[in-house]
């Protein structure tokens, strides 16, 4: 009998799934952006300059993928300081309410050579909201210090209306004077955390 449930142990921890290596994303080198219509002629980018978060990943198993960000909102950039500072105000986001920004993915699908659907919640003035993101990543690579690295590229849009960020002015000849629609882009490298040393 002890044998038998020692080799159900056995055949149980192999069919297990192997746990994720945890990476942390590598500030320096990712990118939170966003590019949104003016006056429906063209378009403003800025950017988040300080974010935060983790990628679960396992090389071909996406069960195990998972990722959790957060965005420092008074963080935003769009070259244009007077600009910046309504952006922050009550207006749009109200960072004095609501600092950051969150993402926590839910599950992967479609997942072929390296591109997929990540589907997740995106928490932006305090509103929760699902949001799909188109996926490539690479990786994992050396890089030359002997960490490794993973990264990927992903892309959304969103209605800022559908997180209550409102705000507008009706154009003298009509339309819109900012977009509703934002295209979200995310360029992010990750560096695998390396275990404690033992005591």
């Amino acid at each position: 009998m002890k044998k038998h449930i020692l080799a159900v142990l056995a055949l149980a921890a192999l069919a297990a799934p192997a746990a994720a290596e945890v990476y942390r994303i590598d500030e320096a080198h990712s990118a939170v952006s966003f590019k949104v219509a003016h006056m429906a002629i063209s378009k403003v980018s800025g950017r988040f300059d300080r974010f935060s978060g983790t990628i679960d990943y396992t090389p071909g198993n996406t069960k195990t993928w998972k990722t959790e960000a957060v965005i420092d909102v008074a963080s935003i950039n769009t070259g244009v300081e007077a600009r910046d500072k309504h952006l922050r105000a009550p207006d749009f986001f109200d960072v004095e309410k609501f600092p950051t920004m969150t993402f926590k993915s839910l599950k992967v699908t479609g997942y072929k050579k390296m591109k997929g659907k990540l589907h997740g919640e995106l928490t932006m003035r305090g509103v929760t909201r699902p949001v799909v993101l188109e996926v490539e990543g690479s990786g994992p690579v050396k890089d030359p210090w002997g960490k490794e690295r993973v990264a990927a590229v992903a892309k959304t849009t969103i209605n800022r209306k559908d997180f209550g960020l409102g705000w507008n002015q009706v154009l003298e000849a009509g339309g819109l004077l900012v977009g509703e629609k934002v295209e979200i882009t995310l360029e992010i490298e990750a560096v695998k955390e390396e275990p404690a040393p033992a005591k």
